[in-house]
């Protein structure tokens, strides 16, 4: 039987800023359905702010704003009347100030009478995000929310997720776009087959890789045993160096395979390269536990 979550134990603090980070299958939207109480647990307690997902669902679930992968909508209503009802479900009356503040803050103002089924994809991800937050949730979780939608809608998207943060909403994220992991999470959590093999502040984990990166534009394909060694998006070769004695050994193994170098790049480690590397398995942060809580006192 497939184990989709493995000792995974984490409490998320009160106004945190956290990432979910990992590759496909490791089970960060189990994880997240378990939390929104769309999975049942075989074992283990998940919490927020102290009410059982199972034991107390309504009143976790009335705590929770989640955003979904999957973009699901009603076709039979307009953007105002989708949130005016995803309202009723939790119980909220006269929050119209609160829905034109979604519709303005996440750029659904010119499209509040429109009727879901004639909005684009990005379009329908941010009604999903306001439905999500429509009844206030102080706990919000964001599951890959920006993938497949343009840079304005990022733009407007982390924005508004920043001042709710700010204002004490705690926020979790799943995302493939590790720069917006870097950029927003104080810390992050990084699952691979289920377990979590990293639980670190972010800044820690950048420290924690290793101190360079040199950046290759390339005139040609590297040979296998330097391949093996990069990381390779078209012609941007990557790789990661400790110190100015490796950085050479890597241009030279360049200039020795014939290659010719059109743009040369050092830098500092982000956390996609961080990422790489742990799940790799050059880095990790060992974490015990048998059970999952999000905790936001």
């Amino acid at each position: 039987m497939l184990k989709a979550l493995d000792d995974v134990n984490l409490t998320i603090e009160q106004g945190e800023f956290f990432g979910l980070l990992g590759p496909n299958g490791a089970g960060k939207t189990t994880l997240i359905s378990i939390l929104a109480g769309l999975l049942r647990a075989s074992a283990g307690k998940v919490s927020v702010h102290g009410h059982d997902v199972q034991a107390d669902y309504a009143r976790a679930r009335q705590l929770l704003g989640v955003v979904p992968q999957e973009l699901v909508f009603d076709p039979f209503f307009n953007v105002r009347e989708a949130l005016r009802i995803q309202s009723g479900y939790f119980g909220c009356k006269g929050n119209d100030a609160w829905i034109d503040e979604l519709l303005h803050s996440l750029g659904l103002a010119d499209k509040a009478d429109a009727n879901m089924r004639q909005l684009s994809g990005g379009m329908k991800r941010r009604v999903l995000v306001a439905q999500a937050l429509v009844h206030k949730p102080p706990v919000i979780v964001l599951d890959e929310p920006t993938a497949g939608v343009d840079v304005e809608l990022r733009q407007t998207l982390w924005q508004f997720i920043a001042r709710l943060n700010k204002s004490g909403h705690t926020v979790l994220l799943t995302t493939h776009y590790l720069e917006e992991a870097e950029a927003l999470c104080g810390r992050v959590a990084m699952l691979k087959a289920g377990r979590v093999v990293a639980l670190e502040r972010t800044s820690d984990l950048l420290k924690a890789a290793s101190s360079h990166v040199l950046r290759l534009k390339l005139d040609g394909e590297l040979p296998a045993d330097l391949a093996s060694r990069a990381r390779v998006t078209g012609r941007i070769a990557q790789f990661s160096a400790h110190d100015a004695r490796e950085i050479e050994g890597y241009l030279s193994a360049v200039r020795e395979a014939g290659l010719q170098v059109e743009d040369v790049e050092i830098t500092k480690a982000d956390l996609e390269d961080v990422f790489l590397e742990v799940m790799a398995g050059k880095t990790s942060s060992s974490q015990a536990g048998n059970s999952w809580r999000e905790s936001a006192q």
